[in-house]
C-alpha cells in the first residue's frame, strides 16, 4: 500500500515502492532517466494509454540537453502532484508521471494516445437532413463539436470524476445565461452524489441521475449528433457527456420532445407538422391497437359493422385461442423477431426479422394457430412503433402494450379506459428534474403549443419553452 507515501524518497527505493504498488500490469512501464546534468529520474506509463512517439519527441530527447524544471516549464498540458498516490492515479487516468532524485513533487504530462474512431455519421440515428457528424468515444473532441456549435463564452463544461476505480470523466454542459438555477443545482447534487465502483457508459450515468428510475418512461434523452445536443442546450437544457461513449444525456425533457426529430426543424414547416401529427396517431396505434382490438373481439361486437363482423367471424373460426391469447402469441413472436434483428450482423439482421415476420404469419394463418385480422393488427402495430424517433421511448411504449392488452381482454374496453387513466396519472405525476413530464398540456402552456401540436414557423417562435430562464425566454 502506498497511501499517504510523501515526496522525495530516492529513486531506487521509490521504484521498489512502485512496482510492489502495480505489479502484476504488464502494461506498466517503469523508465529510468537523466537529464543534462545527470540527475536520475523514473518515467512511469501505462503502455497503450500514452503516445510513445511523443513521449520520445518531448520529453526524453529534450531531457539530453535541458533539466527536468526546463522541460516540464515547455512541456503543453504539464502538471504536478505532490503525494505519491496521487500521482499514480493519474498514471492510470493516461498521464506520464517523472519522478525526480530529491523532487518533493512528481511532473506529470498528458500525451494521449491519439488513436481513436472518426468522426462520422452517428449510426443510430438517420440523418435525412442536417450534419453529418456524429459524437465519438473520446470526450475532449466531443466537447469540441459542441463548442463548434455553440460560439459562446456562456457555454460552460463542468468536469467530474465517477466511479471508484474507472474513475471515469463525465464533463456537464449548459448556457449560463438559459438554464434554470435549480435544474443545475438538481443536476450538479444528483452527479456529486454517485457512489459507484466504474462507469463504462453514459447508461449508468442516467439511471443514478433519474429522479424516477422504476417508470417505463425516460426522463432524459440520448443523442449522438452534436446539433440534437446543441438545440437541447439552446432551450435552456443541460448535456451530460461520459468518457468512453458517443451518446450524450440532456434533460430536463418533456413527454412530447419524444416524437420530435431533429429534422423537423429542419424541413419545411408544413411537412414537419403533417408528419408530426402523424406519429400522433400512429403512437396510438402502437400503444392501443392490439387492445382495443381484443376488447372488440372478446366483448364489444355490437361496435363492429355487421359485414366486418362475419369478415374477422369467419377468420377466426378454425382459431382454438381466445383473442387475448392470439394477441400475446403474436406480439411476443414480432418482439423476438425484432430483438434478433437487432442482435445479428447486419447484413442478416434486418433479412432475418422482415423475412421471419412474413414467414411465420403466413404458416402461423395456415396452421390455423392466429387468425389474419390479428397479423394485420400486429403488423400496423409493429410499424407504428418504428416511427417513434426515440428508441427509448419507442421501448416504454412496447412494453405498455401488453398490461393494456390483458386489461382488455379481462373487461374489455372498461380496462382499457382503466389502464388510460392509471397511464395519464403516471405521466402527469412525472417529473424531469423538476419540470413536469406532460408541460405545455399539463400544465397548459399556450405558447408551447406551437411546438406541441404543431411545428410553427420560426419566425413564430420567438420564445423559448418554459424550461428555460426566465430572462432569456426570447430568443429574438
Amino acid at each position: 500500500m502506498i497511501s499517504g507515501s510523501t515526496l522525495p524518497q530516492p529513486i531506487d527505493q521509490l521504484e521498489r515502492t512502485i512496482r510492489s504498488a502495480i505489479e502484476p500490469a504488464s502494461d506498466a512501464k517503469l523508465r529510468r532517466t537523466q537529464d543534462v546534468s545527470g540527475v536520475d529520474g523514473l518515467l512511469v506509463y501505462l503502455e497503450g494509454s500514452i503516445d510513445e512517439l511523443r513521449l520520445e519527441e518531448q520529453l526524453l530527447e529534450p531531457l539530453r540537453g535541458a533539466s527536468y524544471e526546463t522541460v516540464a516549464l515547455h512541456a503543453m498540458n504539464a502538471s504536478f502532484a505532490d503525494r505519491l498516490e496521487d500521482a499514480l492515479r493519474q498514471v492510470y487516468m493516461g498521464f506520464a508521471a517523472l519522478f525526480v532524485e530529491g523532487e518533493a513533487r512528481a511532473y506529470l504530462f498528458s500525451l494521449p494516445n491519439m488513436l481513436a474512431r472518426g468522426i462520422k455519421e452517428p449510426a443510430t440515428e438517420a440523418v435525412i437532413r442536417g450534419p453529418r457528424e456524429g459524437f465519438i468515444e473520446r470526450i475532449d473532441p466531443n466537447l469540441a463539436l459542441l463548442r463548434n456549435k455553440i460560439r459562446t463564452p456562456q457555454l460552460k463544461f463542468e468536469s467530474y470524476r465517477v466511479g471508484s476505480d474507472s474513475q471515469t470523466r463525465v464533463v456537464l454542459a449548459y448556457h449560463e445565461g438559459l438554464i434554470r438555477k435549480p435544474v443545475l443545482e438538481n443536476v450538479r447534487r444528483r452527479l456529486k452524489a454517485i457512489e459507484i465502483d466504474a462507469v463504462l457508459e453514459s447508461g449508468y450515468i442516467e439511471e443514478m441521475l433519474e429522479e424516477r428510475p422504476r417508470s417505463p418512461f425516460p426522463q432524459m434523452i440520448y443523442s449522438e449528433r452534436p446539433d440534437v445536443v446543441a438545440a437541447q442546450i439552446m432551450e435552456g437544457r443541460f448535456a451530460v457527456f461520459v468518457d468512453g461513449t458517443p451518446f450524450v444525456l440532456t434533460a430536463p425533457i418533456t413527454f412530447w420532445q419524444m416524437l420530435h426529430a431533429a429534422e423537423d426543424y429542419y424541413e419545411k414547416f408544413s411537412f414537419a407538422t403533417f408528419i408530426l401529427l402523424l406519429r400522433y396517431v400512429l403512437l396510438f396505434l402502437a400503444l392501443f391497437l392490439p387492445g382495443i382490438y381484443v376488447a372488440t373481439i372478446t366483448f364489444h361486437h355490437d361496435l363492429l359493422p355487421t359485414s366486418l363482423l362475419l369478415s374477422i367471424a369467419a377468420a377466426r373460426e378454425s382459431i382454438p385461442f381466445p383473442a387475448l391469447i392470439e394477441a400475446l402469441i403474436m406480439e411476443l413472436a414480432f418482439e423476438a423477431l425484432r430483438e434478433a434483428g437487432v442482435r445479428l450482423p447486419k447484413t442478416v439482421g434486418q433479412a432475418v426479422s422482415i423475412l421471419g415476420a412474413l414467414v411465420i404469419g403466413q404458416a402461423a394463418v395456415q396452421a390455423g394457430i392466429v387468425s389474419a385480422p390479428m397479423v394485420i393488427v400486429v403488423s400496423m402495430t409493429g410499424i407504428a412503433s418504428f416511427t417513434i424517433p426515440r428508441f427509448n421511448f419507442g421501448i416504454a411504449v412496447r412494453m405498455l402494450r401488453f398490461p393494456l392488452m390483458l386489461l382488455a381482454g379481462a373487461f374489455g374496453l372498461y380496462g382499457m379506459i382503466i389502464g388510460t387513466v392509471l397511464l395519464a396519472a403516471h405521466l402527469c405525476n412525472l417529473t424531469s428534474f423538476g419540470v413536469p413530464y406532460m408541460t405545455g398540456i399539463a400544465p397548459l402552456r399556450l405558447s408551447e403549443l406551437k411546438d406541441i401540436l404543431m411545428r410553427a414557423p420560426w419566425y413564430r417562435m420567438k420564445r423559448r419553452p418554459t424550461v428555460a430562464a426566465p430572462s432569456r425566454r426570447r430568443r429574438f
